[in-house]
């Protein structure tokens, strides 16, 4: 019994840890940064924190990647409750819009790169505990910078959606902002839905999906070389 769930819960382990931590510290930015913008929405509601258990959706952080995992999904989805922000209270509300989205993505690349660095440290530690930190350190790399590049997709209520309606014109923001409320239809549809409907007609759909790990790749491979490792 112990050998079946020993290898499972060290693969827990290594994942789960990172997991939190990137979700965790991406959903307190948004409200931290809201709050320094005139909104203290999330402040009040106590979701400026680093307590995961206030992040954490179990529908859409634990039992929808886990389900997708089980089914050897190429694209793993997932989603925590999101920050509640009054865009209205903002002092700048198109300008502060942009810097609030922009929080969770960015302390994700922050994060991305203390991992990075942190490799270094990995060879002083004892043999055993190496190799722990280790595969914590290159999931929490991998992690934060999927977190990062998804959620910088161009499609509201994404981030990248976000942002983009803070930066474009008002005859482009404006359609693109009326789509928020089917984004998330959108999404599983573009990254689910038609590959499947793809593969029954012989053709690769996944477009979206290789676009994001193509882009994970290249910043990755940024942030090994600018924190000496390569």
């Amino acid at each position: 019994m112990n050998q079946q769930f020993g290898p499972l819960l060290y693969t827990i382990s290594i994942w789960a840890l990172p997991s939190i931590i990137a979700i965790t510290f991406h959903e307190a930015a948004h409200g931290f940064v809201a709050r320094r913008f005139g909104d203290d929405t999330a402040w009040r509601l106590g979701r400026v924190t680093f307590n995961p258990l206030k992040h954490i959706d179990p529908m859409g952080t634990i039992v929808l990647p886990a389900f997708l995992l089980l089914l050897h999904s190429p694209f793993l989805f997932g989603y925590a409750k999101p920050v509640p922000v009054n865009f209205r209270a903002l002092r700048n509300p198109r300008r502060d819009m942009v810097w609030v989205a922009a929080a969770g993505p960015g302390i994700n690349i922050v994060l991305a790169l203390i991992a990075a660095l942190s490799f270094h440290l990995v060879g002083y530690l004892p043999d055993t505990a190496a190799r722990w930190v280790g595969e914590n350190l290159k999931n929490a790399l991998i992690i934060n910078v999927v977190l990062a590049v998804f959620n910088l997709l161009p499609l509201p209520p994404l981030d990248g959606g976000r942002i983009a309606v803070g930066l474009l014109p008002d005859a482009l923001a404006s359609p693109l902002a009326r789509l928020e409320p089917y984004g998330l239809v959108i999404l599983i549809g573009v990254l689910f839905i038609l590959p499947m409907i793809g593969a029954q007609m012989g053709l690769d759909f996944s477009v979206v999906s290789y676009v994001v790990a193509a882009v994970t790749n290249e910043v990755i491979g940024v942030i090994l070389l600018v924190t000496g490792n390569t």
